[in-house]
């Protein structure tokens, strides 16, 4: 822990748990009082986000360009009064939210003869008679027809408008117990109004975060008089009579008595059914909400189903409708629902006291035909990971290796197997893509500024001063980057809010001597990992800029180990000690900084650029935006002839006839390699080494499993694996006390990208699949070149 030199242990005042869990009225005055910097406002402008791809569906995004509405603002759909209703008086505010529930229009969807219809589909009718082990025919028609019971009440879910009514007046008042606040933007809104009435049916896709994302998008769209969709929620509900009551708002769940998703798709009457369901749901017109989780790649599935639905020409088209959902503190939901636990959550978000909010962001509707008939998304340059990096890991081969990264591990062959291969890569470019899309449209909420700060900036602490301009800075490099912010206010109050919601993973110390408190992360596993998690989003923002300066780095530690002689600049000197900048007397060549910029992008988990992106043009982003960021400088080349002097420089024919036209002055000329310094304020070294930061988690986690495989007893099924992985990283963690490198995401991460560099080979076994170790990596010399070419980009 780090404190003033004039802070005396009796003046110290720390606040206990109990304290930091209090919202800011309590202790949070004291730190208003604290803090000298006042600001009017944050955000001066709100930037455009959501719009589709220009390059994938620039058809889409052409019909909204021309379409200027009114800023309409954000509402909070909890804030229900008597202004949303047609009755005014003392009575009707006490029952407004009830005469406003009752208000809503609501598009009923019976499911009537559905399962009928199912059943005597083509997918279904074969499925079952293969599970009969007999050929399909006439006579055979009366026993395929039987569908289990279980699939027989998943069709079975419908709309009803009583059940929804009562359903979302209960959300009401319970999530008001829970958040302060739940904005959306109207101007989103009124585009999902537009889109509805010109009529596709709209799919909306978000990312997997809490089960109350599950509710959310239903809730909202039924507030703002839009079609409630049918939510396909990848989870199981024990309580039996839940289940049924959240069946008739919409909600279709896992089958009883089967734990995940996987297991779910391991029966060979499930998928023929499930994409039998959405064929009659989308003919019907009805809206449909999926998710995907871009940990595993999971909801891919759906995408594939309502793509494959499409291409038979059964319905022309659909509307995908990306969502980010922005929390200020993810609420930990991630246990399966049974009655006990519901009536413990709802009793304590009933007496608990609102201190949260979240913000939501719906998409510009895009073409879903238009995505992926048009070919634009490209899926023709992928290949293994292993091709692309092992020769540079082994042999230290320095030729580029042209391809994108192909994740056959997001659409598994046993999702969909009715998929050939090419249909099965485009829609995992497709699922890649709206992982992409959703992550970009969600809001910087203040507790991620507060938390990315603290974690890759002020590891060791820092004053509330300076941590309130670095939040100002902050959150105009986001807004500079088109990332729109999830609060407003003046400074003091977002950053005190963002410190009472993360306070019982900070230590705020309060001293008499200085009249600025001091704020330092709690040095444990549980406050490091709950800080990491809103951090995410800011690296998302960054993430170009981050591979850039690990470039750097790396090459700088080439440099430095190499031996090279390096300068100071010097600020003055007290004896041995020089004090100043260090300056490297070195130019970095744009070519090894692309290389080494490609090699580190093909590392990154899924979610951080879109597919249609080549990893090429990724690659010159990120050196370009350290360069438009300051961090770099091109060198200057002393020239004998100034650039712009166009006169040729060579003996022989100074002419050419009108005829050559793709003659041209410059052809004489090779392009120069471009080679960049770093430059020298004094914000450069910190900057560096903040982006670095950024990354370093998740390579730190990659390098640990790399040494973790050594530990593996192989063959093993896939959870087993990655249960070894994470108690190693939890062991180098606590010795390291890099906590943030420990998580179970981390380590489910870490073995798809070993799996995908080969380091892990997959071996079928029956319904499951078996890791073992690859006999390239058994020997303990290519272990440790993969462990130093993964380092080699960690700062530390």
């Amino acid at each position: 822990m780090v404190l003033d030199a004039d802070a005396h242990l009796n003046d110290e005042v720390f606040l206990s748990p109990a304290l930091q869990n209090k919202p800011a009225s309590s202790w949070g005055v004291k730190v208003k009082e604290r803090l000298k910097i006042v600001t009017p406002y944050l955000g001066k402008f709100r930037p455009t986000v959501g719009q589709c791809c220009h390059q994938c569906t620039p058809d889409s995004l052409g019909k909204t360009l021309g379409q200027k509405t009114a800023s309409l603002g954000f509402q909070n759909v909890l804030a229900v009064d008597e202004t949303q209703i047609r009755y005014r008086g003392w009575l009707v505010r006490r029952v407004c939210c009830v005469l406003f529930v009752s208000g809503c229009s609501v598009s009923p969807s019976p499911a009537g003869d559905r399962l009928d219809r199912v059943r005597q589909s083509i997918r279904v009718q074969e499925a079952l008679c293969e599970e009969h082990a007999a050929p399909p025919g006439p006579g055979h028609q009366g026993e395929s027809s039987r569908l289990p019971p279980y699939l027989s009440s998943l069709i079975n879910t419908c709309i009803s408008p009583g059940f929804l009514r009562f359903g979302c007046w209960l959300c009401l008042k319970t999530l008001g117990s829970v958040f302060s606040s739940i904005q959306v933007n109207l101007n989103h809104v009124a585009a999902l109004h537009r889109a509805s009435q010109q009529g596709p049916p709209l799919v909306y896709v978000f990312m997997r975060q809490s089960s109350l994302d599950f509710v959310l998008i239903p809730l909202l769209l039924f507030t703002q008089n839009l079609r409630v969709p049918y939510t396909f929620c990848p989870q199981q509900m024990n309580c039996s009579w839940l289940r049924s009551i959240l069946q008739k708002v919409g909600v279709v769940f896992l089958p009883p008595n089967v734990p995940t998703e996987d297991d779910a798709e391991l029966d060979d009457l499930y998928s023929p059914t499930m994409t039998a369901l959405l064929r009659e749901l989308l003919c019907e017109g009805q809206a449909l909400s999926v998710s995907v989780c871009r940990e595993t790649g999971r909801g891919g599935q759906w995408l594939a189903r309502i793509r494959q639905i499409i291409k038979e020409g059964v319905v022309p088209d659909v509307s995908l409708v990306p969502v980010g959902i922005s929390y200020d503190s993810i609420p930990n939901t991630g246990t399966p629902v049974g009655l006990g636990s519901l009536f413990r959550r709802l009793w304590a978000a009933v007496w608990s006291q609102p201190s949260s909010s979240l913000r939501v962001h719906f998409a510009q509707p895009f073409s879903l035909k238009e995505t992926c008939a048009t070919g634009r998304c490209r899926v023709d340059g992928w290949r293994p990971l292993q091709e692309l990096l092992l020769p540079a890991v082994l042999y230290g081969r320095t030729e580029e290796i042209v391809g994108q990264r192909k994740m056959s591990w997001i659409l598994p062959s046993h999702y969909t197997p009715e998929l050939v291969q090419s249909e099965r890569d485009l829609s995992t470019a497709l699922t890649l893509h709206l992982i992409y899309s959703t992550t970009s449209c969600m809001a910087v909420m203040s507790t991620s500024l507060v938390a990315t700060l603290m974690l890759h900036r002020h590891r060791k602490g820092v004053h509330a001063s300076a941590l309130c301009r670095d939040v100002a800075w902050l959150t105009e490099e986001l807004l500079f980057r088109n990332k729109d912010v999830g609060f407003g206010g003046s400074l003091p109050e977002v950053v005190c809010y963002a410190l009472a919601l993360l306070g019982p993973h900070l230590t705020i110390i309060s001293t008499a001597s200085r009249k600025d408190i001091f704020v330092v992360p709690r040095p444990s596993v549980d406050a490091i990992t709950s800080l990491s998690i809103p951090t995410q989003i800011v690296t998302h923002s960054f993430i170009a800029e981050a591979v850039g300066a690990c470039a750097v780095s790396a090459m700088l530690s080439e440099v430095a180990s190499s031996g090279v002689s390096h300068r100071v600049r010097s600020g003055g000197q007290r004896g041995e000690e020089v004090r100043g900048d260090m300056e490297f007397d070195v130019a970095l060549c744009e070519t090894q900084l692309t290389q080494r910029s490609l090699q580190l992008y093909h590392l990154l988990p899924p979610g951080f650029i879109p597919p249609c992106q080549s990893s090429q043009s990724f690659a010159l982003e990120a050196v370009d935006s350290l360069v438009r960021c300051g961090l770099l400088v091109m060198e200057e080349i002393t020239r004998d002839t100034p650039v712009c002097d166009s006169w040729k420089r060579r003996v022989g024919q100074s002419w050419r006839t009108m005829d050559d036209l793709y003659n041209s002055d410059s052809d004489c000329e090779e392009p120069e390699a471009r080679s960049y310094k770093l430059s020298q304020p004094s914000q450069c070294p910190k900057m560096l080494f903040f982006l670095c930061s950024m990354l370093a988690g998740h390579l730190r986690a990659l390098c640990w499993a790399t040494e973790g495989v050594q530990y593996l007893t192989t063959p093993m099924p896939v959870a087993q694996c990655e249960a070894v992985i994470h108690l190693h990283l939890c062991s180098r963690a606590n010795q390291d006390k890099q906590y943030e490198s420990c998580t179970e995401e981390a380590a489910r991460i870490a073995v798809r990208t070993l799996t995908d560099l080969g380091v892990l080979v997959e071996e079928p076994l029956g319904n499951g699949t078996n890791l073992a170790v690859s006999p390239l990596f058994l020997l303990p010399d290519n272990t440790q070149k993969l462990q130093r070419f993964i380092t080699q980009y960690i700062y530390s």
